[in-house]
C-alpha cells in the first residue's frame, strides 16, 4: 500500500520548520523537504532580534507591528533558552526624526501589542547612563525601549525537531525537482525518490517562485529579493545594552552585543537580482562601518569585521520605491478547491511572526485537510529544551555548572543558551575529543544524530556559532572527523 503523507512542506526554513510543527502538532502526517541544511538561507542570515519593527511605524504598518509585539512575550515564553529580553538605546540626534515624533512611535510601542513581561520605554540622560560611555561627545538624551534577541538558526532546527517528535519526517539535502497533481494527490520527485502527499506547502523563502515553477504554478504576487548585510566585530562595548541608530540617509542600523566577545552591527538594504551573489559587498561593509564610526568613540573599519554574513529578505512587491520601506508583512495564497490537490504558498515574512503565520497557514488548511483535527496549540507549547520559566535562564546555567565543574563559564553559558534543558542529553556523556573553545565530540555526535549536522558549517554556523572562535586547523579537524 502508498504511503501517502498528508501535507508536504517544501523549505526549511522558519516558515517551513513551523509549518511542519503547527500541522504535526495537529495530528498530520507531515513530510518537510529542505533542498541543504534547515536554515542554511535567510532563517540564520538575520539580524538576530524578536521585535516589534520600531521603523515600521514610519510607513504605517500597524497591523504588522501589533502582530510582531504580541509574538515576542509569546515567542520568549516557549523558547527561554534561545531567546532574550534585550534593552534597545536610541540615542536622540538633532536634525534626524525629531524627538516629539521618536516619543510618539515608542508610545504606540509600548502600547499596541499587548506588552506584559517587558519593561517599558524610558528616557535617559546618556551623561549617566551605561550606554552613553562608548558614544562620541555630543549626545545627551536617548530612549530606553525593550525587545529580544534569538539564535535564528536554532529557532529553525528547534522547530523542526519538535515536528520531528510529534511524528513529522523531515529530510535535509533534498531537493525538490517536480511536483504534480494527480489523482488527488501532489506527486513530488526528489533524488531520494518520489513522495505523495494530500497537500503542498511552498514555503521555499526567496526560492518561492523557483519552486511555483517547478510545480506549473504560476505565481498571484510579485516579489522583490533584498538583500540585508550585517558585520561582527570585537566587542566596542562591555554593557549589555543594544543601540538603534539612525543615519543622515534615513535608514537606521543596529549594534547588538553578541555571543559575549563580539558585536553586531546592520543591517543593510539593497536589492538583490538573482544570480548575483548573497553576500556583503564591500560598499556595505563601509557603510555600516562608517555608520557605527559616526556614533562610536572607538573608530570602526572593515579590518575589524571578523565576520560578515547576508541574507535575501523574499518580500511582496508592494511599488515602496526604496527597498527599505517593502513591506515586511506576508501573504498565504490557498489554490481553489477546483483545482485538486491544495497547494498553499507562503510570501515574505519575517523571523518573529513565524509563529502566528504557522497558526494561520494550518488553519487555512484545516477545512481541506481531515487530518488536521486538533486546535492551535504552538503558543503555550515550548520549544525543545525551553521547558523552564522565563526568569529561569540564569539558575539552569547555575545548575549545569554544579553538574560539569570541567566546563568554563563561557561554555556553560552558550550550551544553556542552546539547547536548555536538553543539554544533558548529551553532556551526560563522556565528552570525547576536544575540537576548540568548548566543543566536544560528545556534542557534535549529538548534532548529528538528533539535528541534522552534516557539515562542518551545519555546526559552526548555525549550531552554535563556534565558527566566530575556532581558528582554520579547528575547523579543518572538525570537517575531517564529520566526514571519516
Amino acid at each position: 500500500m502508498e504511503d501517502i503523507f498528508d501535507l508536504a512542506v517544501i523549505g526549511g526554513g522558519v516558515n517551513g520548520a513551523g509549518i511542519a510543527r503547527d500541522a504535526a502538532g495537529r495530528g498530520a502526517r507531515v513530510l518537510l523537504l529542505e533542498a541543504g541544511d534547515l536554515a542554511c538561507g535567510t532563517s540564520s542570515a538575520s539580524t538576530k532580534l524578536i521585535h516589534g519593527g520600531l521603523r515600521y511605524l514610519e510607513h504605517y504598518e500597524f497591523a504588522l507591528v501589533r502582530e510582531s509585539l504580541k509574538e515576542r512575550e509569546v515567542l520568549w515564553r516557549i523558547a527561554p533558552h534561545i531567546i532574550h529580553p534585550l534593552r534597545f538605546v536610541l540615542p536622540y540626534q538633532r536634525g534626524l526624526r525629531p524627538r516629539w515624533l521618536l516619543r510618539l512611535g515608542l508610545f504606540l510601542y509600548d502600547h499596541i501589542g499587548g506588552r506584559k513581561l517587558l519593561p517599558a520605554t524610558r528616557t535617559v540622560n546618556l551623561h549617566h547612563h551605561p550606554a552613553g560611555a562608548p558614544l562620541k561627545p555630543g549626545f545627551g538624551t536617548g530612549f530606553e525601549y525593550s525587545d529580544g534577541a534569538v539564535d535564528d538558526a536554532r529557532l529553525v532546527v528547534l522547530s523542526a525537531l519538535d515536528a520531528a517528535e510529534r511524528g513529522a519526517t523531515v529530510l535535509t539535502q533534498t531537493p525538490v525537482t517536480a511536483a504534480r497533481r494527480e489523482a488527488g494527490l501532489w506527486r513530488i520527485e526528489t533524488p531520494a525518490g518520489q513522495f505523495a502527499a494530500r497537500a503542498l506547502v511552498n514555503a521555499a523563502g526567496p526560492a518561492v517562485l523557483k519552486v511555483e515553477g517547478l510545480i506549473g504554478d504560476k505565481p498571484d504576487h510579485a516579489m522583490r529579493l533584498v538583500r540585508g548585510s550585517h558585520i561582527v566585530v570585537r566587542r566596542l562595548f562591555d554593557h549589555p545594552y543594544a543601540y538603534f541608530f539612525q543615519l543622515p540617509d534615513g535608514r537606521i542600523f543596529f549594534a547588538i552585543p553578541y555571543r559575549r566577545d563580539f558585536t553586531l552591527i546592520g543591517t543593510t538594504d539593497a536589492d538583490q537580482q538573482p544570480h548575483d551573489p548573497i553576500a556583503a559587498s564591500a560598499e556595505e561593509i563601509a557603510y555600516l562601518c562608517e555608520g557605527a564610526s559616526a556614533y562610536f568613540r572607538r573608530a570602526v573599519t572593515p579590518a575589524d569585521v571578523v565576520w560578515s554574513y547576508a541574507g535575501v529578505r523574499p518580500l511582496i512587491d508592494d511599488g515602496s520605491g526604496k527597498p527599505e520601506a517593502a513591506t515586511r508583512g506576508y501573504r498565504l495564497d490557498l489554490s481553489a478547491e477546483e483545482e485538486g490537490a491544495p497547494l498553499l504558498s507562503v510570501y515574505g515574512g519575517k523571523i518573529t511572526t513565524y509563529r502566528h503565520l504557522s497558526q494561520e497557514a494550518v488553519d487555512l488548511l484545516t477545512p481541506r485537510l481531515p487530518a488536521l483535527t486538533g486546535p492551535a496549540w504552538t503558543a503555550s507549547r515550548p520549544l525543545p529544551g525551553g521547558d523552564f520559566p522565563v526568569d529561569g535562564l540564569e539558575p539552569l546555567m547555575a545548575a549545569l555548572a554544579a553538574e560539569n565543574p570541567d566546563l568554563d563559564r563561557a561554555t556553560v553559558d552558550r550550551v544553556a543558551r542552546a539547547y536548555g534543558t536538553r543539554a544533558r542529553r548529551w553532556l551526560s556523556a563522556p565528552r570525547g575529543r576536544h575540537f576548540g573553545a568548548g566543543l566536544y565530540q560528545a556534542e557534535v555526535d549529538y548534532l548529528r544524530a538528533a539535528e541534522w549536522a552534516v557539515s562542518a558549517d551545519d555546526v559552526l554556523w548555525r549550531r552554535t556559532k563556534l565558527g566566530l572562535l575556532l581558528d582554520n586547523a579547528q575547523q579543518a579537524s572538525l570537517a575531517a572527523y564529520l566526514a571519516g
